[in-house]
């Protein structure tokens, strides 16, 4: 092995020299520090043929443009190691574990893209080196969006859901990265789904409701995960948390023209509505919706639900229960129709009043549950937060690891 620079003598237990040498297929980690015992012989006194043990240390990953995505991996030719440290230029330094038989350190996490490291280790014998390598760059990143928002107060029906703005073919992968913790041990799964934007989209939902007061915590240890052709590699980690709120349920009878509230499994609000017009686009969704957000005053058009010029209004106590338009809201041009007939266009319409108390009452993440046969269908998985009408049998099944 070539060495870039001088030696550096320290001291070793007595009787015996320790040489740890870090090399790499093409002599990667240049230098040799060596520990050498008192006395000014310099002889080895090691084993009975004046042999010095070989204690080269090879690095799977070397130069400045190594391949990401891979654990690094230290191996000791002979002896054992003490300690490995693999930092990379910014932040803490990767995890890792020596083996058994203390020949090597593989590190817990894969080296990210575009990242240099600095490696150090120490064998038994007090022998040390320090090196470096670099990643080379990512040549598309993959980036994602989280929902819900971080420390926020949600109700029992929300999925933790991760939208990505590439395709991500290399699912395992990714969801393996995904580690979600509850402070109840809720029992839950991931499911990959599409988004109603067209992208790839995974939601992790529990096998019933939230349990009331449940936290949860998302660590996405990403960085240097591929996902795939077209994809690119994730560079970061995302990490959000959030916690259940009281334990609401809407309950919609599509076919009686009414809405209830119920906390805790009491009925607190009982409200004639209008729902959309049976027959045809205009008709409602049924099944679960979950309330996405809350968006006060809106324009609703329309033209941007594919139903033509038919309205363009500004509408009070906006609730959006879907991507593709429905909303619970205030309807006062359909006061006649309330507790009667559905004369909407696909909407959950209210009086003024009653629409200004169930948006002071519900949150996001509450369940909308919606029933009747004058639907147009059951809201799909991806249009909002559809996982509910999907078995739990079925939703486990769209984990990439089951």
């Amino acid at each position: 092995m070539s060495s870039a620079r001088p030696r550096t003598r320290r001291s070793a237990p007595a009787g015996r020299r320790a040489r740890l040498a870090l090399t790499g297929p093409a002599a990667l980690l240049a230098a040799a520090l060596t520990a050498c015992s008192g006395g000014d012989s310099g002889s080895a006194e090691v084993g009975g043929d004046g042999k010095a043990p070989d204690t080269s240390v090879t690095v799977n990953l070397r130069g400045e443009a190594a391949a990401p995505g891979k654990p690094v991996k230290v191996t000791l030719a002979h002896g054992k190691l003490k300690a490995v440290s693999v930092k990379p230029g910014e932040g803490g330094p990767l995890a890792g574990k020596i083996s058994a038989d203390g020949r090597t350190w593989t590190s817990d996490r894969v080296a990210a893209p575009g990242t240099a490291y600095t490696v150090e280790a120490t064998d038994a014998d007090g022998g040390s080196d320090r090196a470096t390598f670099a990643t080379a760059k990512a040549g598309k990143v993959n980036k994602l969006s989280l929902a819900p928002g971080k420390n926020t107060t949600v109700g029992i029906a929300q999925p933790l859901s991760v939208v990505f703005d590439h395709p991500v073919k290399n699912k395992a992968a990714v969801e393996k990265a995904l580690k979600v913790s509850t402070s109840n041990n809720t029992e839950g799964s991931w499911g990959w789904l599409q988004d109603y934007s067209g992208k790839d989209r995974v939601d992790w939902r529990p096998k019933e409701y939230w349990k009331p007061g449940t936290k949860v915590t998302l660590d996405a240890r990403l960085n240097g995960v591929d996902t795939g052709a077209d994809g690119g590699w994730f560079v970061r980690d995302y990490a959000t948390t959030f916690t259940i709120g009281a334990a609401q349920v809407v309950k919609v009878d599509l076919d009686g023209h009414r809405l209830s509230l119920h906390r805790d499994g009491k009925q607190v609000m009982d409200l004639p509505m209008s729902a959309g017009t049976p027959g045809g686009e205009k008709a409602s969704w049924r099944g679960t919706a979950v309330l996405m957000s809350k968006e006060g005053t809106i324009n609703m058009r329309s033209e941007t639900v594919g139903l033509g010029d038919a309205y363009d209004k500004m509408v009070d106590y906006s609730m959006r229960l879907t991507w593709s338009g429905m909303y619970a809201h205030a309807a006062p041009w359909n006061a006649g129709f309330f507790g009667r007939a559905n004369r909407s266009s696909g909407c959950l319409g209210m009086s003024d009043g009653d629409a200004a108390a169930l948006y002071g009452q519900v949150r996001a993440g509450d369940p909308f549950e919606m029933t009747g046969a004058e639907a147009k269908g059951t809201v799909a998985e991806g249009n909002g937060y559809g996982a509910w009408n999907v078995s739990w049998t079925d939703w486990q099944a769209k984990s990439a690891l089951k």
